[in-house]
């Protein structure tokens, strides 16, 4: 059993390896891509399974809400919110296309899909990207270290160092949030965003 303070140490160490790994670059792709999106009128699709569907919903709830300024709502859907679809797809078609189906309806060419897997291969998450892609969208994937089979059908990868899925998670929190302050940044800087 580990003390508190040792498992703090395991998440700064996660924390520490992704500022070596330098995603800064994609991370500029990725808001790029989804300022783009939202202020031309395309939707900004999130999914993810478990802990990653909380994460899905809390990144729309701050871009629907706020995060940290006051501005208009944008266009952003947790496809992992809307339980009727969510059972009734699933029951009568099978999970692992829950979320592609969810994109078809939702996406255009132009919009941006963030696909969330720590593995990198869930087969509902991968099934949305694929659709996402057949679509002409942008996908984003934000995985564990290797990215796993979702890397080749991303457009951009965040990719957290470890292979621990709480760690990961944390990671995932740290892209998340950055992402959310920046796409609301510049979308504040216009006019028609405000």
């Amino acid at each position: 059993m580990s003390n508190l303070n040792d498992y703090l140490d395991r998440s700064a160490a996660a924390i520490t390896a992704m500022v070596e790994r330098d995603l800064s670059a994609e991370m500029q792709r990725a808001t790029d891509a989804v300022v783009t999106a939202l202020s031309s009128g395309k939707a900004f699709l999130i999914c993810g399974n478990g802990g990653s569907a909380s994460d899905a919903i809390h990144i729309a709830g701050e871009l629907v809400g706020r995060f940290l300024k006051e501005r208009k709502a944008y266009n952003v859907i947790a496809l992992p919110a809307n339980a009727a679809v969510l059972t009734a797809w699933g029951n009568d078609y099978g999970f692992d296309t829950v979320f592609s189906r969810q994109v078809e309806a939702h996406g255009a060419q132009g919009a941006v899909l963030l696909a969330i897997s720590t593995s990198g291969n869930s087969p509902s998450i991968l099934a949305a990207a694929e659709q996402a892609r057949t679509m002409g969208m942008t996908v984003i994937g934000m995985t564990g270290d290797t990215g796993g089979k979702l890397k080749p059908l991303c457009d951009v990868l965040l990719n957290v160092p470890s292979t621990s899925t709480p760690i990961i998670q944390q990671g995932h929190i740290c892209l998340y949030h950055y992402l959310c302050e920046e796409v609301e940044i510049r979308l504040s800087a216009s006019p028609d965003n405000r």
